[in-house]
């Protein structure tokens, strides 16, 4: 259930995020590498891509940890008593 949560919500915003590029509205780049990081325990091209990605780029993934880390201990907030 897990596996198919995960593709089906990153799928969801690897799509929204290619119609974003070509509306001024939505914030493209920032759905499709959300997606990407959903997918990529699961699929071996966007995960090789993603570290590519992360080597040029290192201080845009360290800042995606922290906020990572942030949501996490939010969630954790919320549903302890």
């Amino acid at each position: 259930m897990n596996k198919i949560w995960r593709h089906t919500v990153g799928w969801f915003f690897v799509v929204l995020g290619i119609i974003g590029c070509f509306l001024p509205i939505l914030q493209g780049i920032l759905f499709m590498m959300i997606g990407f990081m959903i997918l990529a325990p699961e699929v071996p091209f966007i995960h090789r891509l993603l570290l590519k990605m992360q080597s040029r780029y290192p201080e845009v993934f360290q800042k995606a940890e922290e906020f990572k880390k942030k949501i996490k201990a939010g969630i954790k907030n919320m549903t302890d008593p």
